[in-house]
């Protein structure tokens, strides 16, 4: 350990203990006895940080990594904030946990400290999606929740999702004070793990019933899902949560031509089809989509491991099946409801869509065309969830999504929803079908009407201590150095929502961002571009996107123009991404 600065050695020494049980103590020991002096390092340079969207890293032993000891100081840390949030009360959490390996273990740990901790734990008897814990939140009157999950990332990583009483993710001050409540604790001694069994209540299979049935009222065309009843729908779960509700919101929807992709039902934490459970990869899609192709479907559609985003494949006019990124998919279903609730002259005046920074403004545009409000947010479900908290009872909110493919239609959670925007993307293929149109016929309109926008994301994985140290040196230097052009085109405007300040370059005008801090750079070009910049807050890794517009006269011009945006988009690519 001769490299290892004297910080991470008193973290390493700390856990040799007998604060920790012999089974801990003995792999710390047998890291030290192989001499992995990297993997010591990136277990125990700092502690795994409680973030503002909990926590979440690679499964292991170390106070970098996710395990009994992290996890369970987490809890305690909600629980004693909890208690001081609402006092003098029964505080109540909901618990619900993935398909990850250890996910189920670990739900039951946080489950046990919530119960030694004398609060009411509503526990899953089984792993459920995210979108139900968070509608189990509000169902039984919860003060808080958490959800063991890493969604999309990787087999070895797990995470853990804390929710506050609206069941959304925890936000302002909420956040930065539990981080503290959880940073103040400085013993194992001080965690409880001692179950109480009295404190617990399974929730089991019948809860499914509740929630499918709540979501199938919000139903706007039932008349053309009877129509299309046997639309052809392929589904995969890519071996997670959706396997749990998913179908079940289908057939209770009226859709009984469903067809599970086999491979890939059954919830396994290791994954064995994919590299990556994420629907946002052709790679996961891939078998759902030969699935597709062999039975002709109308729509294939793929969930990762807690049924929170969804993928979705459509046929083109070439016959091709091909993955719509989630901005195509945002904005489908945007125009699917405004359009649907203007021909039932169901529109209120105080309806609303809500999307994030990094979204295509294409939803925006739709917005406008039907005279509903259109809300900003910064990345991150969470902030759709506390504006619809925050307007509940005043504004009427409709549909809300970001790029990274997660959507939700109506307010009966607060957090995107793969489960409700499965059923709604089934129901909307039915519709425009009984239209004679498809999906894909249905987005070509939209650009004719509204400005071709190609979209693209860049993500460049840094893992560990040098790859967190790396994307922090990007940020700055991309501050210290912002370039002029993009892809050979001017840039005009940046906003640094770090600074919370918009600059315009031409005339040195600068405004004030309402948003809350967050570190994000954007450079807006004179076409009206929009590349931004952001580290995840989930993940190793540094994400650049790309949003660039062009007038589509005619569908026919389609494979046109997209070539032309799409190599303006490499051109911008290239020189913002560097390393």
């Amino acid at each position: 350990m001769s490299t290892l600065d004297q910080e991470t050695k008193s973290r390493i020494d700390q856990w040799l203990t007998a604060e920790y049980d012999s089974e801990t103590v003995a792999k710390v020991q047998q890291l030290i006895d192989n001499n992995e002096e990297t993997e010591l390092l990136d277990s125990f340079y700092k502690e795994l940080e409680f973030g503002t969207g909990g926590l979440r890293g690679i499964m292991g032993v170390g106070s970098n990594r996710m395990n009994k000891y992290t996890i369970g100081k987490a809890t305690q840390g909600l629980a004693n904030y909890l208690k001081k949030q609402f006092p003098d009360q029964q505080i109540k959490v909901a618990v619900s946990y993935d398909s990850r390996n250890n996910s189920q273990s670990f739900g039951h740990l946080v489950a046990d400290v919530f119960s030694a901790n004398d609060i009411h734990v509503f526990l899953f008897e089984q792993l459920r999606p995210t979108p139900m814990l968070s509608f189990a939140v509000r169902h039984f009157n919860c003060q808080g929740g958490v959800m063991l999950t890493a969604s999309h990332n990787p087999k070895e990583y797990n995470g853990y999702k804390a929710y506050w009483n609206d069941g959304g993710q925890l936000v302002a001050p909420h956040d930065k004070n539990v981080i503290t409540e959880v940073n103040a604790i400085q013993s194992v001694s001080e965690i409880k793990f001692e179950r109480v069994d009295a404190n617990i209540t399974v929730v089991g299979e019948e809860f499914d019933d509740i929630y499918v049935q709540a979501n199938k009222r919000l139903s706007i065309h039932p008349e053309a899902v009877e129509a299309q009843k046997d639309l052809k729908i392929v589904y995969s779960p890519i071996h997670g949560t959706g396997i749990t509700v998913v179908p079940k919101i289908l057939e209770a929807w009226g859709f009984t031509n469903v067809t599970v992709v086999e491979e890939q039902s059954k919830p396994d934490g290791n994954f064995p089809t994919v590299v990556y459970p994420n629907p946002e990869e052709e790679d996961a899609m891939s078998i759902a989509k030969k699935r597709g192709q062999e039975l002709g479907a109308d729509v294939i559609m793929a969930t990762d491991p807690d049924a929170d985003r969804v993928g979705v494949a459509i046929r083109n006019p070439k016959g091709d099946y091909e993955l719509i990124n989630g901005n195509q998919i945002g904005s489908l279903l945007t125009y699917y409801v405004l359009s649907s609730k203007k021909d039932k002259a169901e529109l209120k005046d105080n309806d609303y869509i809500v999307k994030t920074i990094v979204t295509t403004n294409l939803i925006s545009d739709i917005g406008a065309e039907y005279g509903v409000k259109s809300y900003e947010t910064l990345t991150g479900f969470k902030f759709i969830g506390e504006v619809i908290t925050k307007l509940l009872g005043k504004e009427n909110y409709l549909v809300g999504g970001e790029e990274s493919y997660g959507y939700l239609v109506g307010d009966l959670v607060r957090d995107k929803d793969a489960v409700n925007s499965c059923a709604f993307i089934a129901e909307m293929t039915a519709y425009f079908k009984c239209q004679g149109k498809s999906l894909f016929e249905v987005l070509q309109e939209l650009y004719v009407k509204h400005g071709f926008y190609k979209e693209k994301l860049i993500s460049l994985t840094k893992k560990g201590k040098a790859g967190a140290d790396e994307i922090k040196q990007m940020m700055i230097d991309l501050r210290a150095n912002a370039p002029k052009t993009l892809g050979g085109v001017e840039v005009k405007e940046i906003r640094d929502y770090e600074n919370r300040v918009a600059t315009n370059i031409v005339s040195g005008e600068t405004s004030e961002i309402d948003l809350p801090k967050s570190d994000v750079l954007q450079f807006i070009t004179v076409d009206g571009d929009v590349i931004s910049a952001r580290p995840s807050g989930t993940e190793p890794k540094i994400k650049f996107y790309c949003s660039v517009r062009e007038a589509l006269v005619d569908a026919s011009n389609y494979e046109t123009i997209s070539a032309k945006l799409e190599q303006k988009v490499e051109n911008i690519m290239a020189d913002i991404v560097k390393g």
